[in-house]
């Protein structure tokens, strides 16, 4: 191999070394470093290590009835999910696990601003822990974020979601049919809207 073509390799390769490097101060910066602290929890950042007690979330059928997925069938699955949250850019993204006494225990934020999703594990409902969750999240998006209202997008066999987002204040604004389509289904979807406190 001539010489000329390896001192190219090598060059190219220093680089991309050094454009990574340089990239990398301001990846660190993109990421969200928020944790948030209630009574009973604590909301923060994803980590890669979360991806088992998130796959033994979204292979439960019953905590995924009402979420915009199937149930993951495999842990790619899931791996992919948590890496797209874990790259998720701040200015758009404003999403946190939950934990309880050091257990994951699901996840509740914005994916996407201004939308608000949550999921539970299933051994952790009826305790008050989403409305816990959720009131922390509500009042760090709002203070973290110039955003004029939050909305969500439940579906209207969810009744447990409908009554806690109604008692953190959101407001229907609308509902349409066949909205989404989750596997082989649709589902409609019911419209709400938490405005920015005065």
């Amino acid at each position: 191999m001539p010489a000329w073509v390896v001192l190219s390799a090598v060059l190219l390769a220093a680089s991309l070394a050094l454009k990574i490097a340089a990239d990398r101060p301001a990846r660190a910066r993109r990421r969200n470093r928020t944790v948030l602290r209630t009574a009973r929890l604590v909301l923060r950042p994803a980590r890669p290590g979360d991806l088992l007690a998130l796959h033994a979330i979204f292979t439960d059928a019953e905590a995924m009835a009402y979420w915009s997925t199937p149930p993951h069938r495999d842990l790619a699955t899931t791996q992919a999910w948590l890496e797209s949250m874990l790259a998720a850019d701040p200015a758009e993204s404003c999403d946190f696990i939950v934990e309880r006494d050091g257990r994951v225990i699901g996840k509740a934020g914005c994916w996407r601003l201004p939308e608000v999703g949550y999921i539970l594990a299933r051994d952790q409902w009826g305790q008050g822990l989403a409305r816990e969750a959720l009131e922390a999240v509500v009042a760090h998006v709002f203070a973290a974020h110039p955003l004029a209202a939050l909305i969500a997008d439940v579906d209207p066999r969810n009744a447990r979601s409908l009554a806690l987002l109604k008692g953190l204040g959101f407001v229907e604004t609308s509902r349409a049919e066949r909205t989404m389509q989750v596997g082989e289904a649709w589902v409609d979807s019911v419209y709400l809207k938490l405005a920015r406190p005065a």
